[in-house]
Order: structure tokens, then C-alpha cells, then sequence
């Protein structure tokens, strides 16, 4: 039981209070080796009344919140009361919210930086292991209504009725300030009416360039970054944020929060910026199926990425079409050689064109020259056209992924470890 009338003879000393092992220590040493200067971080100076709290204080505090997950200002505040990694790394100071919110506010640019070399000097400490690296996303609702958001055909009828209002406001103007001259001395300034529908006018024209710069269909005057995306809820206007953890450690290594609403032109990306943080990249780098992307494959390809994304929904469409359709995309052969595929009929499908698919997702499109005498054309295709193919640039990079999935799928099925990426 708890002796609460007990006594010590000796204080206790601040040293004892948390294990050699405990991440606080690292956090200590990590900032007292800083140049905060030269950071940019602001020492503040104090005249008179009580003194400040050290800036390395405060940065400590937001170190370990960062490393263990606490944001809010409120909980750093009640852990520097009851949590004893930040009792000693405070050394029984407990800085309320108020001075904890002013020093990240004042020091936001330079503790975004240091957030990365905090996690590089956590790599060379060995903290972070570089062989396995997840990365996902989750939409984050945007602060402003849906209700509110204009489409392009609402803001360009915006516009015609304030141009409208606009233009008599300031034919009536003109005539007020020509009056005005004729029989008054001195300067006349523009009504204010008029002089609103000008910023009026002029936000809607700028909301209707942006809509045209980034190809949005709606856009809301509070937030303009924020896009319709699918939750799962339906349609909100929300932002995509990534994140890619470390498997040893499970810090998150790279984050970022986008406009675009899918996922799978960001796979690369996200491994640029754990590049850009760390200096190096994982050997693998593993997604879910939203991620898939020929063009993405390819280019982690290129820079020697090693990625496994899993299957999409149409490789799995596909590959289910393939077991009872004998016209299936599968049965075509690629002939590389002459550059045409041969369909199961033996008809050859030569190259017909280059298009472009999404996102830098570069294809070459291939057509069948026969199909008008083939007596098979309905079971093969409907199009009056012919048969299509469309074989990706990417297609050997492609088949390479999808090789080395097969080999990492079919190893975690037997229990083995799987394949190096």
C-alpha cells in the first residue's frame, strides 16, 4: 500500500525519474544540441515582471507531443502536470496552453523544419528502419458548407448580374461626378456601392480564372483549395491527407495533404518527400489498391522505388472476365517486334494512335483492320469501329510490379518472408 506520511530523507533527484531507455532523453539531448538562432527559432526577452519560458522548454514539450501524438495545446498543458516524460523533461515547469499556442505560432516555419531533421537524426540514432514503408490517405472535411460552394454556371450568372448592376452603378456614378465638377469645387470620390461592386466583381473573375487554372467544377469564396471528393457519406468538400509510417518505428516519416480526391497519383510523391525528409527511401513501399496507377508504377520504376501496390479493381474485373470471356484483353498477344497485338482469331491489331489517359498516363492504342470479315466481331467487340487496344507505356514496368506482387502475395500465403522490393 501507499505510504502517503512517508518522508524522504534526501530529495529526489530529477535524473531517477524516467528509465535510461526512455524516448524523453533522446528529445533532451536532440534539443540541447540545437542552435535555435540559427534555426529561426525566437529567443524572447524579458524587462520586466515574471520571466518567459525558455524557448528549448516549449520546444521540448512539442517534441514529445509530436512523437507521441498529442496536438492540443490543452493536453501538452495536463501532461506537464500528470505525464512524468514531460514533468522531467520540464523540469516541474508546466507552461499553460496560452504560452505552449504563442511559441508554435511564432516559430511555425522553423518547427516545420525542424520536424524533419528530427526524424532524420532519429534515422542515424537507428530509430527508424528503412525497409518497410506504408503510405494511405484519408479525406478531411472541409471547415465550409457544401451549400455554399458556386458552380462555374452560378458564378458566371453571378457575374452577368453584378456586371450588369456594376455598369449602371457607374454610368450613374459618371453622370453624378460630371454634375458634380460642373457645379462643385473640390474632389468627389466614388460612391461606395460602387466601389463594392468592383470587389465583387473582381472575386468572382478571380474564382473563375482559378476554376479554369486547376479544372474544378465548383469552388466555395471561403476555402477555394477545398474539393468535392467521395467520403463515406457521399460528396463533401474536404482535402486528401497522406501520411507514410514506418514499419519499425511507426513514426510517420512524410506527410502532406492535397487537393486531388484520388489517391493514386500520389504514391510517388509521398515517396519524393520521405527522400526529401530522410535522404533515402525504403526498400518497399506498400498501398492499397487506390494507389494503383500505370503511370505511377512507371515512374517509380524510373527512380528505382521499390513499390507493391495492391490489386485495383479492374485488374480483379479483368482477371474474372479472363476465365469465361475467349475475347478477353488477356487472350491478345503483344508482338513486340511488329508492334501490333494478334487476337485469338490470329487477326493482328496494328497501331492506330497515341492518347493520353488521366493523369500522365501515356497509352498506345491499337485497331483492328479486319474486323468488318471477321464473323466472330459482335462476341469481340460491339464498336462499330472495331476492336480497341490500349497498351500502356508503362506496360513493362507494369508487368515487372506485377510479377513481384505475385511473389510477395504468394509468400505471405506460405508464411515465408517475403521478397526483397
Amino acid at each position: 500500500r501507499a505510504d502517503y506520511d512517508q518522508i524522504l530523507m534526501f530529495p529526489p533527484s530529477v535524473e531517477d525519474w524516467v528509465g535510461e531507455d526512455h524516448p524523453a532523453r533522446f528529445i533532451r539531448d536532440f534539443v540541447e544540441a540545437l542552435d535555435l538562432g540559427d534555426l529561426g527559432i525566437e529567443i524572447p526577452e524579458s524587462v520586466t515582471g515574471r520571466p518567459p519560458y525558455a524557448p528549448d522548454l516549449l520546444l521540448k514539450v512539442w517534441l514529445f507531443g509530436y512523437y507521441n501524438g498529442i496536438r492540443s495545446t490543452r493536453k501538452l498543458e495536463k501532461g506537464c502536470l500528470e505525464n512524468m516524460g514531460l514533468i522531467w523533461l520540464t523540469g516541474m515547469n508546466c507552461p499553460d496552453h496560452n504560452s505552449l499556442w504563442r511559441f508554435f505560432k511564432a516559430n511555425k516555419k522553423s518547427l516545420k523544419r525542424l520536424f524533419k531533421q528530427s526524424i532524420r537524426v532519429a534515422l542515424k540514432a537507428d530509430l527508424i528502419g528503412l525497409a518497410l514503408h506504408a503510405v494511405d490517405g484519408t479525406k478531411i472535411h472541409a471547415v465550409c458548407s457544401n451549400d455554399k460552394a458556386r458552380s462555374r454556371e452560378g458564378l458566371e450568372s453571378s457575374l452577368e448580374g453584378i456586371c450588369q448592376r456594376l455598369d449602371r452603378t457607374i454610368a450613374d456614378a459618371m453622370t453624378e461626378i460630371e454634375r458634380a465638377e460642373r457645379e462643385e469645387s473640390g474632389g468627389y470620390p466614388l460612391p461606395p456601392s460602387m466601389q463594392d461592386g468592383l470587389k465583387r466583381k473582381q472575386r468572382i473573375q478571380e474564382a473563375l480564372k482559378e476554376l479554369d487554372e486547376s479544372d474544378k467544377k465548383a469552388v466555395h469564396p471561403s476555402e477555394p483549395e477545398a474539393r468535392f471528393m467521395k467520403n463515406r457519406r457521399g460528396k463533401d468538400l474536404s482535402y486528401n491527407a497522406q501520411a507514410v509510417a514506418d514499419q519499425k518505428s511507426g513514426m510517420i516519416v512524410a506527410a502532406d495533404v492535397v487537393t486531388d480526391g484520388a489517391d493514386n497519383g500520389q504514391i510517388v510523391p509521398m515517396i519524393d518527400k520521405v527522400k526529401e525528409n530522410l535522404g533515402a527511401v525504403a526498400e518497399g513501399t506498400v498501398a492499397d489498391a487506390g494507389y494503383y496507377s500505370s503511370a505511377q508504377i512507371g515512374l517509380a520504376d524510373e527512380r528505382n522505388y521499390g513499390i507493391v501496390v495492391a490489386k485495383s479493381s479492374g485488374e480483379i474485373l479483368s482477371d474474372r472476365r479472363a476465365e469465361s470471356d475467349p475475347y478477353d484483353r488477356s487472350r491478345f498477344v503483344f508482338d513486340r517486334e511488329r508492334d501490333c497485338f494478334i487476337c485469338p482469331e490470329g487477326k493482328l491489331l496494328s497501331f492506330h494512335q497515341r492518347k493520353i489517359h488521366g493523369k500522365n498516363n501515356e497509352v498506345r492504342r491499337y485497331r483492328c483492320k479486319d474486323f468488318q470479315t471477321c464473323p466472330n466481331r459482335l462476341k469481340c467487340s460491339k464498336s462499330k469501329n472495331g476492336r480497341l487496344i490500349d497498351l500502356s507505356v508503362h506496360q513493362a514496368a507494369v508487368e515487372r510490379h506485377r510479377t513481384k506482387r505475385g511473389k510477395a502475395e504468394s509468400s505471405v500465403h506460405a508464411g515465408t518472408s517475403p521478397p526483397r522490393a
